[in-house]
This record gives C-alpha cells, sequence and structure tokens, in this order.
C-alpha cells in the first residue's frame, strides 16, 4: 500500500520541544490544516462545517530513528517504567502514525492555500504530513464507561504559570492564555529538574524563556526570533 499526504499541519510549534504530550491538552493552541494541490477542492469538505471535532492520521515525521524495542519508558511515568509499545502512545512505533482528535475552530473555503481547517487543541509540529482526516462521531467514538490502564493510576497537576507584566504586554490576551496553557503542561524532559536552568521554546515568532521552580513556571523573557543573537525582551 502506497500512503501520500494529503496535507501539512501549520502550527505554533517549529521543533518538538513543548509541543503537548497529547490533543486537547491545550485546549486553545490554534492550528491549521492546509491541504495539498491535489487535495485542494471545497467539495471535499462539504458537511464538515456541522462537525465540531475530527480525527488527524498523521506522521511522526520528525522522529530520527525508528523504533527497535517492543517496550518504551513512557515520559508521563517519569521514564522509569517499562510498557509495551502498543500499551501506549509513543512516537517510536514499527509505523511512525499519530492520531489526534481536535476541535474545529472554522473553516476557509476560499484562502491562496485552496480550503484550509483552523482546529485547536492540536499535538503536531509545525509541517507535519497528515495522511487523512475523519470526523469525530460522539455515538461511535466517545465510551464514558472506558478506562485508561496506567493513566487513571496518575496524576500530573499543572503548574502554575507567572508572566511577568512587561512580558504580557508584547503578547494578545489570548497569545497570553494559550502560552500560560502550554507551560503549564510543563515541557522540560522528565530527567532535567534544575530550579536554576533556563529553558528556551520557539513559539510562534517568539524565543520564550522560562525556568521551573517550586511548581512554578516563570517566564524571564520573550524575543522575537528574527532578533539578534543575544538580544533579548524582558
Amino acid at each position: 500500500m502506497e500512503i501520500t499526504p494529503i496535507a501539512h499541519f501549520k502550527s505554533p510549534f517549529t521543533s518538538k520541544f513543548g509541543i503537548p504530550k497529547q490533543s486537547g491538552l491545550a485546549k486553545d493552541l490554534p492550528g491549521r490544516i492546509v491541504f495539498e494541490p491535489a487535495y485542494r477542492n471545497a467539495d471535499a469538505l462539504r458537511g464538515l462545517e456541522d462537525f465540531t471535532h475530527l480525527w488527524m492520521i498523521w506522521q511522526f515525521s520528525a522522529n530520527a530513528h525508528k523504533a527497535n524495542s517492543p517496550v518504551v519508558r513512557p515520559p508521563v511515568l517519569g521514564g522509569n517504567e517499562a510498557l509495551g509499545v502498543f500499551a501506549t502512545r509513543s512516537p517510536y512505533r514499527p509505523n511512525p502514525i499519530g492520531l489526534s482528535c481536535v476541535r474545529i475552530d472554522h473553516i476557509d473555503l476560499d484562502t491562496k492555500e485552496g480550503p484550509v481547517i483552523h482546529v485547536l487543541g492540536a499535538d503536531l509540529m509545525d509541517g507535519t504530513p497528515i495522511f487523512d482526516i475523519k470526523p469525530y462521531l460522539p455515538y461511535a467514538d466517545c465510551h464514558p464507561e472506558a478506562t485508561g490502564g496506567f493513566t487513571d493510576t496518575r496524576s500530573w497537576p499543572r503548574l502554575e504559570v507567572r508572566l511577568a507584566e512587561s512580558v504580557r504586554r508584547q503578547l494578545t490576551e489570548q497569545e497570553a492564555a494559550t502560552l500560560a496553557d502550554i507551560l503549564a503542561l510543563d515541557p522540560r524532559p522528565h530527567y532535567q529538574k534544575d530550579p536554576n536552568r533556563i529553558y528556551g521554546m520557539p513559539y510562534g515568532k517568539w524565543d520564550v524563556k522560562f525556568r521551573v521552580a517550586d511548581g512554578e513556571v516563570q517566564v524571564v523573557g520573550i524575543s522575537t526570533t528574527n532578533e539578534k543573537k543575544g538580544k533579548k525582551l524582558s
């Protein structure tokens, strides 16, 4: 079977660092589904405006190596426990295919890029290839009685996020709220807990600098990505 992308995802995240571990965790994180020229036909989206959510089937295109082990160590378990790859959503899989459910914000049928679907809450990096989209069907896809395996026995409290007033002035209210929602998920690698370390996270046109100490994320500065190296707005 030959499979080719029908679209690519446009996201504020230009690297893997900081991307939410699952879709829906940062519910207002914006993104766009931009179709390849062969699929830029508004008729293909006819009726989609009546749905609130959709599924995306996509490729873990930024993974540098193939899965070579039947077990993985999920970051949400601190990287200390091994589970079967098919009992997790690890990106390191025999076939690097991801599945995400996102909320439809709106659909633009007539743009210079053809029909574009604007979505919220995705966990994809900018440029991710998308193989298919399908509408989310509550009568078939929603299972309130479902159990979540190891995720039912763990809790991951969100961190408090503090944005300095000087940082807030550079962001719109929505940008500030979405950035805080993302940082509250603690984007640091699970093995890094140094409270003095400053992390850098590219997000849209911004380079965000932050540290984490005592359960709080402190944004220490932001700069635009086209500023000269070393110059920082704070």
